[in-house]
């Protein structure tokens, strides 16, 4: 008997209904595990000088990720996200916030009390093989305690974190996605609009473009109301820690080595003439002169293959399986239990994510639209979504993963699906699948790192102005848009609007993450076409969750992105490719 397939979020995985009197009683158990472990800790230091006492601490503390489920604040985050307008949702959603920082709160002392442990103290417990459990976590808090402020002054920035940023954030979000855009006669979400462009004839995609991005003008005034507000609040937290560029935090926090990343920003921006190069071919696989920012992500021809989500979702199963079985039946079971929501509607949020958590679902949103951008999106978010339920073999402080490593997982993914695509293609199919592909690299690689020092230039500009217009955010957009894809596109003053519903932006300096996983998979890529046994060493890297640093986790299975030439060898793999596909279309 073949089991049905959901495609749409399971909410009984989590509660009844939002009125279920469990999400309450879930919620004050929450509270109570943090408010006796502040009563056991709160009034002794004797974990920061004893190594048998600290060893009990950070096993109660642990304990916490257990009993304090984030069960109850996911659930609403999900039915937020599934429906802008579930009023019931949202109102919840903020009181379990507040709840949820408070209760936080009261074991802030903990983490603040074992950053102040003395150097010598802190070599002798990272050495004692009686804290071996903890030792990277430890190692980690003792790197960043520079940065730590007092326990008083941690409360208020946790506070306040909600009405000074996250409610700016979702306001912006809910209005966007409340906006629609008139085509062939017919109303369309604009995360649906924006998601079909790239398929659409030119004379269509660059209308819908166009009139697309006027929606997205008329929230230009608010947004920037927003970025001026969650931007200042970030120059204000970096002050008082002592960070100096506007970046740090996100580096610190992703546990990355901050001069890697530079290098990784620098070497990127060097060879912009790649994907420079990159469009002034695809101009000429158009058959245009120039090109426009509708054009940035078009189809150059057409792939028959059909890509609804049943035909999706077969060719990503079986490619999985072909990996390695147990990829393909994990896939499977989150549709079985209804862990996907597949199709895009008004009032659901845009775009698509994995989202994990101790102890709770694994929950995948997708907005798919039957092109193959759908298809490597499935994949993409699969490739978190394994990572997520691999990394829960971990004990719980290390079943998390930071976002620059969760990257490498679900670009690594879209890899083994576009392989089962191009193998089933004509040759003239495979020319615009090959083009495809090198789009996707050149958004990824050099968009985003296009976007990071968009973001830096902002920060900058908003704390030596104090604010500033959308006008000036929207030029500012298109001078570094320009910047990597080249001479031969044409930028409108609308284009620069983008700004406004790139969420990546909010997310402070996040983008370079992709840029990074997408170099570091397709070494990994590059080892398993050599060796299909390297699947086992890939398996090893995605069971390490948070275990240890990023760049310990790929040393360990033989990928060294230390090395000054890492980077630039990944991008040279990229203009291969380009080169390959001038050859073929000549």
């Amino acid at each position: 008997m073949k089991t049905s397939i959901k495609t749409a979020w399971n909410f009984k995985l989590f509660y009844s209904s939002i009125k279920d009197p469990q999400i309450e009683k879930d919620v004050q158990r929450m509270e109570k595990a943090y408010a006796d472990f502040a009563t056991k800790y709160k009034d002794t230091d004797s974990y920061t000088t004893d190594t048998a006492a600290l060893l009990t601490a950070m096993c109660d503390y642990e304990q916490l990720e257990n009993t304090a489920t984030a069960l109850p604040i996911m659930y609403v985050h999900y039915m937020k996200d599934a429906d802008s307008s579930n009023t019931q949702a949202d109102a919840l959603f903020n009181r379990l916030m507040s709840r949820y920082t408070n209760a936080g709160n009261k074991t802030l002392f903990f983490v603040l009390k074992l950053g102040k442990i003395s150097k010598d103290n802190q070599k002798k417990l990272l050495a004692d093989v009686q804290l071996v459990d903890y030792q990277y976590y430890l190692k980690c808090i003792f790197n960043t305690a520079q940065y730590d402020l007092t326990e008083p002054e941690e409360k208020i920035l946790s506070l306040l974190s909600q009405p000074s940023r996250n409610m700016w954030i979702d306001s912006v979000e809910k209005i966007l996605s409340k906006q629609s855009v008139k085509f062939r006669g017919k109303q369309l979400p604009l995360p649906e609009a924006f998601g079909i462009i790239s398929a659409l004839p030119t004379k269509d995609r660059r209308k819908l473009h166009a009139d697309a991005m006027k929606e997205v003008k008329k929230v230009a005034e608010f947004a920037e109301a927003e970025i001026n507000a969650v931007y200042t609040d970030k120059k204000v937290k970096d002050e008082l820690r002592g960070l100096k560029e506007p970046f740090d935090a996100t580096i610190i926090g992703y546990q990355n080595d901050p001069e890697h990343v530079k290098q990784l920003v620098a070497t990127v921006t060097k060879y912009f003439t790649i994907s420079q190069r990159f469009y002034k071919l695809k101009a000429k696989i158009l058959k245009e002169k120039n090109l426009s920012y509708a054009d940035r992500a078009a189809v150059t021809g057409k792939i028959n293959m059909k890509f609804d989500f049943a035909s999706a979702k077969a060719l990503t199963e079986k490619a999985f399986t072909d990996v390695d079985p147990k990829f393909g039946k994990m896939f499977n079971e989150f549709f079985e239990k209804g862990q996907v929501d597949v199709y895009p509607r008004k009032g659901k949020r845009g775009g698509a994510y994995c989202s994990s958590n101790t102890n709770t679902p694994t929950m995948v949103l997708l907005n798919h639209t039957d092109d193959i951008r759908s298809v490597t999106t499935l994949a993409h978010e699969f490739g978190h979504a394994f990572h997520a339920e691999l990394s829960k073999s971990q004990r719980p402080l290390y079943q998390g993963h930071t976002i620059s490593v969760a990257e490498v997982a679900s670009t690594l993914f879209e890899n083994f699906v576009f392989d089962a695509v191009y193998e089933r293609l004509s040759e003239k199919e495979k020319i615009v699948a090959l083009h495809n592909q090198i789009n996707d690299d050149v958004s990824t690689i050099f968009r985003q790192i296009a976007c990071f020092n968009y973001e830096n230039d902002l920060h900058k500009l908003i704390r030596t102005q104090g604010s500033t217009t959308h006008i000036e955010m929207a030029k500012l957009m298109n001078k570094h848009m320009q910047a990597y894809l080249g001479p031969v596109m044409k930028l409108e003053e609308d284009d620069g609007y983008f700004f406004v519903q790139w969420s990546h932006i909010r997310n402070f300096f996040y983008v370079y993450s992709y840029a990074y996983g997408q170099i570091i998979s397709k070494a990994l890529y590059a080892e398993y076409k050599n060796d299909k046994s390297f699947i086992k060493k890939i398996e090893q890297f995605l069971k390490a969750g948070g275990s240890m640093s990023p760049y310990d986790i790929f040393k360990s299975i033989g990928i060294d992105t230390a090395h000054p030439s890492f980077f630039e060898s990944g991008l040279k793999q990229v203009e291969k490719d380009i080169k390959r596909l001038e050859k073929l279309v000549k």
